[in-house]
């Protein structure tokens, strides 16, 4: 059954345009490529214009793990430290049955 992740990244203030080009650069790099990845969409939050969510579809938990190990591995991702004003939040859900 596959899966939806909802990430919640909270950039330092004014840095959501940086925010958003980092993870579009890193999207369009491994995103394509990574096995099970089924596509995203970034949301911005109407009143904090800092925050940014991402909505990401896999095909299963399983294989968003290790495409997320394989991407950090990378250092990809290493550039979120300078941007970020705090850890950001990642949910896995999936439909109930």
């Amino acid at each position: 059954m596959s899966i939806k992740v909802i990430v919640e990244l909270q950039a330092k203030p004014g840095r959501r345009a940086a925010l958003k080009s980092l993870l579009e650069r890193v999207e369009a790099k491994h995103g394509p490529d990574a096995p099970g990845f089924l596509g995203s969409t970034r949301y911005e939050v109407l009143d904090n214009p800092d925050i940014l969510v991402e909505i990401a579809d896999w095909e299963s938990a399983e294989v968003r793990a290790a495409a997320m190990q394989e991407v950090m591995a990378s250092g990809a991702y290493a550039p979120l430290a300078e941007l970020l004003a705090v850890p950001f939040r990642a949910t896995v859900i999936r439909q109930l049955p």
